[in-house]
């Protein structure tokens, strides 16, 4: 029975075997290497989201306050977006590019993170600011054809000159869609120290608690005039789902195009080896 058994022969098949098995495990480890670099053409949107930072989104009607729930907004709206270019505005009695126009989701996070009680503005709101300073950067992008802002407020304002600010923005194409946070019957606005703690509510000249309340018909109008529409915040998604059905009817413009570097998949060589050695140690 021994008499024509191979030690070597054995020893040869189980090398093999294990060959074999050790390159189908490189196989499925998917190994890559010789580096390509593929142009790669980019369509989107510019999408400015402007959120108000005002003393008045402390007030709590939405839970925990009107900042943090327009936030966790934008955080919705972000998700619902594909390929568009989206930056940060922060307003109150002015306004500043928080966050330049970016198809990096995570880098726009960061800078909408660092949004907090201690960034909120003490002085009053004046929309007038932000439709200015979109036009401004919009201005330095002449190709653009769509000019698209969506505006997180509680529709206080205190602009000497909107009127004016609105028709400039008509003729320069930009369309403006409010979102208003807050509601009809309002809340105090509370007042807090240096170290954060909160020490009492807003008062007027004569002493009684001011309510901050959602003025609609301000924001309906300025959305109405600019070439928008105005929306009403609320717990579910809605909102979001209705304001994208309304920037997705906008035409996908081309941005630059943008050169991405990937490794080319290998493991098909690991399972020629591999099948190969099975095949041998199977003749054997």
């Amino acid at each position: 029975l021994f008499k024509h058994v191979s030690l070597v022969r054995q020893v040869i098949k189980a090398c093999l075997l294990s060959i074999g098995v050790l390159f189908l495990i490189f196989a499925l480890m998917r190994p890559q290497w010789d580096k390509k670099e593929e142009v790669v053409a980019q369509q989107g949107r510019d999408l400015f989201i402007a959120l108000d930072i005002s003393r008045s989104m402390l007030a709590g009607d939405l839970k925990p306050d009107r900042l943090t729930y327009a936030k966790k907004k934008i955080q919705q709206l972000l998700k619902s977006l594909h390929a568009e270019r989206v930056g940060l505005i922060l307003f109150s009695g002015s306004a500043f590019v928080q966050c330049p126009l970016t198809a990096d989701y995570a880098a726009f996070n960061l800078f909408l993170n660092q949004v907090d009680v201690e960034t909120i503005s003490a002085g009053t709101t004046a929309l007038e600011h932000v439709l200015k300073e979109v036009l401004r950067v919009f201005g330095r992008m002449p190709e653009r054809k769509n000019k698209l802002l969506v505006l997180l407020t509680d529709g206080e304002d205190f602009s000497p000159n909107l009127a004016a600010v609105k028709q400039e923005a008509q003729q320069a194409g930009l369309h403006v869609f409010a979102l208003g946070i807050g509601t009809a019957e309002g809340a105090p606005i509370p007042l807090y120290d240096e170290r954060g703690n909160r020490i009492g509510h807003q008062k007027d000249d004569k002493g009684s608690i001011v309510i901050s309340r959602l003025n609609e018909p301000l924001l309906s109008a300025l959305a109405s005039d600019v070439g928008g529409t105005y929306i009403r915040a609320t717990q579910e998604d809605v909102d979001i789902r209705t304001l994208m059905g309304h920037v997705q009817k906008f035409e996908k413009e081309k941005f630059d195009d943008k050169t991405v570097s990937s490794l080319e998949d290998k493991y098909q060589y690991c399972l020629l080896i591999s099948f190969i050695c099975f095949v041998v140690e199977w003749l054997l």
